[in-house]
């Protein structure tokens, strides 16, 4: 791994805003590693990509789409009696508030934006706990796109709810029985998919992950998480925060709420990967605490693997989190120390998650506990500070995994 002076250099380049470069690289990370036959798609959503979102016309109706139908900006809500038991003012940003529950409508209404502007004729996408699965069935509805969607078997059976929602919204949800059936295996299916009929298809990838310029694209969309909090921040509480805090998967919500903030160096950054059953390779989905780097799914960045190259399966009560690597800004922002990660286990997100519910009448997402349990455990080393976490989504959807543990844990 680099020398700690070009480390220095890295933190430097990133804070001037220089990241990622024309190839898609964050420092070390990022880039693209893909067969020959998706290089003129990825180059196709590239071009797209700098020709289209910043026209003023693209802009006007992403807007209108976030505001009316979306319903953003999503509130900032003040946890006072989180805030009284852990000694801090925390703070809330409500994405589990937005239309379909979570922060991947923001993402999946920008991306099919883009893809209507590209002429595409059909909309492919990948899910874990369901909730960019049944955003990208939303989207595609509200714009007259067809979706096909591909999830994995196991998460089809810890998700029913939003398989049923997907469907109800037009999509069509295809189980994945291969690999280790969750996201990581449904992501496989996905760019087969791909390969099969690049030009006619776009797809529209849900987290920061995977080859240039998806890591790119998703944090332009999901930036309005971040942006509306700091906004928000000063006009409610009067000052920024200590710490903003969200949970890591592919890390697309972190980075949402991250990416605006890396600038301001007061700002502690904590991400909080699933530690699953244990920190055994296997055993989690923690692969910036855990992982080395990696290739996976055309991306170049932190990944749970062994030396021969071979990925590891993972483990999580999070279906959200059960994914063996991670978007490649939050490498640099790891390896550049500008971030900080850390992972709490099953047991600990759901107390937190218990913890939310009976003291602020949120049912936070399971993904999103483990933020949660990660800002109270900031909040003991730091008493009196000021804390943001980010909401990523609402737990309706993980009611049967809820009741599953319960029924373990009292049988």
């Amino acid at each position: 791994m680099s020398a700690p002076q070009d480390i220095d250099t890295l933190k430097q380049r990133m804070l001037d805003n220089e990241f990622p470069d024309a190839r898609g690289r964050y420092g070390p990370f990022g880039g693209r590693f893909v067969p020959e036959t998706l290089v003129p798609p990825l180059d196709r959503i590239t071009e797209g990509m700098r020709d289209v979102l910043h026209q003023a016309d693209f802009q006007h109706e992403l807007d209108e789409q976030l505001r009316h139908w979306v319903g953003r900006p999503t509130p900032l809500s003040y946890a006072a009696r989180l805030s009284e038991s852990w000694g801090c003012d925390v703070w809330l940003k409500r994405e589990d508030l937005a239309h379909t529950g979570a922060h991947k409508i923001n993402n999946a209404m920008g991306q099919a934006l883009l893809a209507k502007r590209l002429g595409v004729k059909r909309i492919i996408a990948e899910t874990g706990a369901g909730q960019h699965g049944v955003a990208s069935a939303a989207a595609c509805a509200r714009l007259g796109l067809p979706c096909r969607v591909y999830m994995g078997q196991v998460d089809v059976e810890r998700q029913a709810p939003n398989v049923d929602r997907m469907q109800r919204l037009g999509a069509e949800v295809v189980p994945v029985t291969t690999g280790d059936r969750t996201l990581r295996a449904a992501i496989d299916e996905a760019l087969r998919d791909w390969v099969s009929a690049p030009l006619e298809t776009y797809y529209l990838l849900g987290s920061a992950v995977g080859p240039h310029p998806y890591p790119e694209l998703v944090c332009h969309f999901q930036s309005v998480i971040g942006r509306e909090a700091k906004e928000q921040m000063l006009r409610q509480a009067g000052k920024l925060p200590d710490v903003a805090v969200a949970c890591v998967g592919g890390g697309s919500n972190a980075i949402g709420l991250f990416h605006p903030l890396i600038q301001d160096e007061s700002i502690h950054l904590l991400g909080v990967e699933a530690g699953g059953r244990g920190v055994g390779l296997g055993d989690n989905a923690a692969s910036l605490v855990s992982g080395t780097p990696g290739v996976l799914h055309g991306c170049f960045s932190m990944l749970l693997h062994d030396e021969h190259g071979q990925v590891y399966e993972t483990h999580s009560v999070s279906a959200g989190l059960d994914y063996p690597a991670v978007g490649p800004e939050h490498a640099l922002l790891q390896l550049t120390k500008r971030a900080e990660y850390v992972a709490v286990d099953d047991d600990k997100a759901l107390e937190a998650l218990n913890e939310c519910c009976a003291m602020e009448g949120i049912l936070p997402a399971i993904e999103t506990a483990h933020a949660f349990y990660g800002a109270r455990r900031y909040a003991q080393d730091h008493p009196g500070s000021t804390i943001l976490i980010g909401v990523s989504g609402r737990g309706d959807k993980d009611l049967p995994t809820l009741q599953q543990v319960n029924k373990v844990s009292n049988p």
